[in-house]
């Protein structure tokens, strides 16, 4: 029997087709079809300056925005060669920003995984804490979902008066949710007789498909990025990187779990550790100080002739990167977000292909699904995590 499972179905977490081949009730063949949610993107940038496309990132993994942003910015910055000079102080901003992110998206990739598997209260509790996290980017960017804080060679604007107290507030709300869901959960019969031995995909096989993120360390790899090419100020703060050992959907699911905590321990050392304090009264910068880079105050633009010719090359041709090819990998919620860039020169890239983790990640369904019950695909699918904004990009 052939079934299609998707696009519109509620476990399929976005606009995904799976064609399904049973035999009874077992799975023979799965064949996923992309490509409903394509709009461009990186075609798109071939039309925009560096600046203009930070938003577009923002619709990639539409969970994690702020992460997006400071990957894209990264790799401009490596074209630059000034990713390692920046601020102190941004890097610790952008570091907090990726890791509320992380909390975000887990928090709700295993909120809709407890509720395909029947667990409703679960869902309820992550998405309030979510809202809480929505909050926070509201204070700091005006914006709840798509944010675009991250600038080439910065961010767009300090931390507002109160934020990082309010940060702390919600690390440690957040804390005692973490472990509400985990006693909810870790040990639910349900739960656990639902992805036990369930997708279990080996350690070569893992590394074989490209896997990054927490169904490579599900399946018992070490390797997050944070930690193998340290990026901002990873270098300077301690986490541990949790890992699974069967590599099934209850390894994935603890792996999450863990990371959320390691986010916590990252976020309070970077409170800990920002430069100027959580109100910055010593002024420390937030972009880097390069007008060829950077937009100017808006006061020296109102009164300096040379300020604002800066300005008015920036916004209308953008920034002036040199030629060459680079890649940046990120450590994203999902995996490794990377971003390859090809410059001849000028405001615009010459060409731009974005390494979405969603889209490696699924691409061994084929070779996982067959074997197993029908009702097991919505435990497989949930326990991926993935968002098909950047999937299809």
């Amino acid at each position: 029997m052939v079934l299609n499972m998707g696009p519109s179905h509620p476990s399929t977490h976005g606009v995904l087709r799976i064609v399904l081949e049973l035999d009874g009730e077992r799975i023979v063949r799965a064949t996923p079809h992309i490509g409903y949610l394509h709009r461009g993107d990186e075609k798109i940038a071939e039309n925009m300056t560096w600046t203009q496309f930070i938003p577009y990132t923002d619709r990639l993994d539409y969970l994690a925005p702020l992460a997006n942003n400071v990957a894209y910015a990264l790799a401009v910055e490596k074209l630059l060669g000034i990713h390692d000079k920046l601020p102190p102080r941004c890097q610790y901003i952008r570091v907090i920003c990726a890791e509320l992110a992380r909390i975000s998206s887990h928090l709700l990739g295993i909120g809709c995984y407890a509720m395909d598997l029947g667990a409703m209260t679960v869902f309820l509790i992550t998405f309030t804490e979510r809202e809480k996290i929505y909050n926070l980017c509201e204070m700091l960017t005006g914006a709840r979902f798509t944010t675009s804080y991250t600038r080439i060679g910065g961010v767009a604007r300090d931390t507002p008066p109160g934020w990082c107290e309010a940060v702390r507030k919600f690390l440690d709300e957040v804390s005692v949710t973490i472990e509400e869901v985990d006693t909810l959960l870790t040990r639910n019969r349900i739960f656990v007789d639902r992805t036990r031995d369930i997708g279990v995909i080996p350690k070569e096989v893992a590394i074989e498909y490209g896997l990054t993120g927490p169904n490579l360390r599900g399946s018992g790899v070490e390797y997050d990025l944070r930690k193998a090419h340290p990026y901002l100020c990873y270098k300077d703060l301690e986490f541990d990187v949790p890992v699974g050992s069967v590599g099934d959907c209850y390894d994935r699911y603890l792996v999450r779990m863990e990371e959320m905590r390691q986010s916590v321990r990252i976020i309070h050392q970077c409170l800990d550790k920002i430069p100027g304090g959580f109100d910055n009264k010593t002024k420390e910068p937030v972009c880097i100080d390069d007008g060829k880079i950077t937009l100017p105050p808006k006061h020296k633009v109102l009164t300096d002739m040379e300020e604002l010719i800066h300005h008015f090359m920036l916004v209308t041709q953008g920034v002036n990167c040199p030629p060459g090819e680079v890649y940046f990998g990120h450590e994203n919620p999902k995996g490794e977000l990377g971003f390859y860039i090809v410059s001849r020169g000028g405001g615009v890239p010459y060409r731009l292909k974005i390494r979405s983790p969603s889209f490696c990640n699924l691409s061994i369904l084929p070779w996982l699904m067959p074997g197993h019950l029908l009702a097991d695909t919505t435990a497989i699918l949930g326990s991926l995590d993935f968002v098909m904004g950047e999937c299809d990009r």
